[in-house]
């Protein structure tokens, strides 16, 4: 209570939370607002859908946005912007201008961030547009039954405006993601994600309580709160890496002489990974969506259908287990390997005179570096694959094959995010409690 308090008397950090929690309340209001011409009965029988379904993509479409489709004002959250990023950080490392860019520093970074704004909003309309189009012809392709989201008379021009307001939603989002990252606490875009995949777990809470009553509701919450200490206690965990600075003498003063230390985390992409994996596992079933289908036998654009939906979105398939920890544990390696660079940390070192003990400066200290980066990598990205899948399938499997758990298969990631993002949130306030002289909340 004394460190709410202090948080409440510092009028800086006062404000930057309620900003915060401002968006916060603005982006779940939006989340709420169906588009034009999009029938609120529809949606309505496609979330008793949803509940009644064994998750697969329909938990996959909630995942980000807490909601029950797509067909909102913020019905595609920030995915468009996380495909973006992947996109500029993967073309960082094949194209000069932007490898150039990113060198400049802060100049270069706004260059980045203005052309993953152009970027996103070509997707955001890229992907509406083939949501609204293909709900509106085929529903069946996507949800497997007619929900009547568009009523039969819709004309092409409300359709349009849905993919229009959809797509000014993901740019509305964007910006306030921005906001929260300039004025409030933490960065945006995660707070976002954060309030989404939070917004959901009451509900599976309920799920449980109803489907397997109260004493199965409270072992699952002494599970969750065992999985909260133990990606509390990985993901504080360091790698730290002893730098020494020679001394020097000018006139009669020393310089340097001191030592200081290179921090590692073993979990040092936090929660990022998982983050684009999701979004990634996301494109099998946009081109499921797109794929031929036969009215009067199976096609293969039936057959790769069927795989996709059934094997790449329930928890328990060993398909979804394979696909979704290898890209958790690829875009571990990928991430580090562009926020860490060991041949400009090892140059920086060189500059500033500063050395690792028993390691000469330049390329031995490179190698060096690069080989205690893959080492505690792999620890952290295994540990990442874990969270994100061993809950979800002992979950999915403590309640059996019952229909009524749709969002149960994502209850890994949204535990890993929620903490992940929860943890960032607590050393941002600490820091600025610190700075005015207060005890923080990691004590």
């Amino acid at each position: 209570m004394s460190t709410l308090l202090n948080v409440i008397r510092t009028t800086e950090l006062r404000n930057k939370i309620l900003f915060t929690i401002f968006i916060l309340v603005v982006y779940r209001l939006g989340v709420q607002i169906p588009a034009p011409g999009v029938s609120l009965t529809g949606i309505e029988n496609l979330r008793r859908q949803i509940d009644d379904s064994e998750g697969g993509i329909f938990g996959y479409l909630t995942l980000f946005t807490g909601n029950g489709g797509v067909l909102n004002l913020f019905g595609l959250g920030i995915l468009p912007y996380i495909t973006a990023s992947i996109v500029i950080q993967i073309l960082t490392v094949a194209v000069p201008k932007l490898e150039e860019w990113q060198s400049q520093g802060a100049v270069g970074q706004r260059k980045i961030t203005q052309w993953t704004r152009y970027l996103t909003v070509i997707l955001a309309l890229i992907q509406s547009a083939g949501f609204v189009f293909l709900i509106s012809r085929s529903p069946e392709q996507i949800y497997g039954f007619d929900p009547g989201l568009f009523p039969e008379d819709n004309s092409i021009w409300m359709m349009l405006l849905a993919v229009l307001c959809i797509t000014t939603g993901v740019a509305l989002l964007m910006w306030m993601g921005e906001m929260i990252t300039q004025r409030g606490i933490g960065n945006g875009m995660s707070v976002l994600i954060f309030a989404s995949v939070v917004a959901g777990l009451p509900a599976l809470g309920i799920n449980i309580w109803r489907v397997r009553g109260v004493i199965w509701f409270i072992i699952s919450m002494i599970v969750l709160l065992m999985l909260c200490l133990g990606i509390v206690f990985i993901e504080q965990g360091q790698r730290r890496i002893p730098i020494n600075f020679p001394k020097r003498v000018v006139g009669r003063r020393q310089y340097g002489g001191n030592k200081t230390y290179i921090p590692l985390k073993v979990n040092q992409a936090g929660v990022i990974p998982v983050i684009f994996a999701s979004s990634l596992l996301q494109l099998p079933s946009l081109i499921a969506n797109v794929l031929p289908t036969n009215a009067t036998q199976d096609s293969w654009g039936d057959v790769v259908r069927t795989f996709i939906q059934n094997r790449l979105f329930r928890p328990t398939d060993p398909a979804y287990i394979l696909v979704f920890g290898l890209l958790i544990i690829g875009f571990a390696y990928f991430y580090n390997s562009i926020a860490f660079d060991p041949a400009r940390r090892a140059d920086e070192l060189r500059k500033s005179g500063g050395f690792i003990t028993g390691i000469r400066p330049g390329p031995q200290t490179e190698r060096y570096l690069s080989k205690v980066l893959n080492r505690i990598t792999l620890p952290g990205s295994i540990f990442l694959a874990v969270i994100a899948l061993i809950p979800s399938a002992l979950l999915f499997q403590l309640v059996g094959n019952n229909t009524s758990l749709g969002l149960l298969g994502f209850s890994g990631v949204s535990i890993l995010i929620g903490v992940g993002v929860s943890l960032e949130l607590m050393k941002q306030i600490d820091s600025q409690l610190l700075a005015q002289n207060y005890d923080g909340f990691l004590k």
